[in-house]
């Protein structure tokens, strides 16, 4: 496959991407993260990054053109080892720099992050992440919120399987209370969801400003700390907020839009 031509190198970028000045980002809001698209040829996981406010609300015109509900974000300079390293635990792998311009170029995020994986730490010093799922579940709301109506098509039914089957390998963050109660969710139609989280970034979210612990669960012993009155999980409230429907028995949990 040909390479596509741009007016600017790697290195160049790279070394932009580390102290661009300005920088924007694309968010879904959806999700309240980054918008993220599936490359058709190069099967990337990209996020879409500009240097000009005005070719990023360009491009969110043209998502917007396609029902996607997506804002600009300015990231600040104090900002931007934060948003690279997370886009790790989203199972992002690329940057697409100046999509739809003339300096349009794609940058791995290991050129620019370099990171061991979560495998290779030793035991003691493992994080807990669950990057696919975590994708899986961006790619599942973008779909599920860009539609009029919320009928299940092909496509969603294909990305709630896999988001099911991502949910059942994983080991979760859940929140504990500093008096031991582990803390809940009321919707709007009164029903109670318990929160987990995917990684310590969204648990952090979650957490700022009180005091709280963490305790790693596993996929399968999630129905066994349900409190009673809990209909099922909400994974990261403050990010893609899927709500999973987790009975007590061993019932398949469903994604709740």
């Amino acid at each position: 496959m040909e390479e596509k031509k741009t007016a600017v190198t790697k290195q160049e970028t790279l070394a932009a991407l580390r102290k661009p000045g300005e920088l924007y980002a694309v968010m879904s809001q959806a999700t309240r993260m980054p918008f993220v698209m599936c490359d058709e040829e190069t099967f990337d996981d990209e996020v879409f990054l500009y240097y000009r406010v005005e070719d990023a609300k360009e491009k969110a015109e043209q998502l917007a053109k396609e029902r996607y509900r997506t804002a600009v974000v300015k990231i600040e300079e104090n900002q931007l080892l934060g948003f690279y390293s997370n886009l790790y635990t989203m199972g992002v792998n690329c940057l697409a720099v100046n999509d739809g311009t003339d300096t349009a170029i794609c940058i791995q995020l290991n050129d620019l992050v370099k990171r061991k994986e979560p495998e290779e730490l030793p035991e003691g010093k493992r994080v807990i992440e669950n990057a696919a799922l975590h994708l899986t579940a961006l790619y599942f709301m973008q779909e599920m919120r860009r539609l009029e109506k919320p009928e299940p098509t092909e496509q969603l039914k294909e990305l709630q399987e896999e988001l099911l089957a991502h949910y059942q390998k994983g080991t979760y963050i859940v929140a504990l209370q500093e008096d031991g109660q582990v803390p809940v969710l009321k919707q709007k139609d009164g029903s109670i969801y318990q929160p987990i989280f995917t990684d310590v970034i969204e648990f952090q979210k979650f957490s700022r400003g009180k005091k709280m612990k963490m305790a790693a669960v596993p996929a399968e012993k999630i129905p066994e700390i349900l409190v009673p009155e809990a209909k099922g999980v909400a994974v990261n409230p403050f990010g893609v907020n899927v709500q999973l429907q987790v009975a007590r028995k061993k019932n398949q949990p469903v994604p709740n839009a």
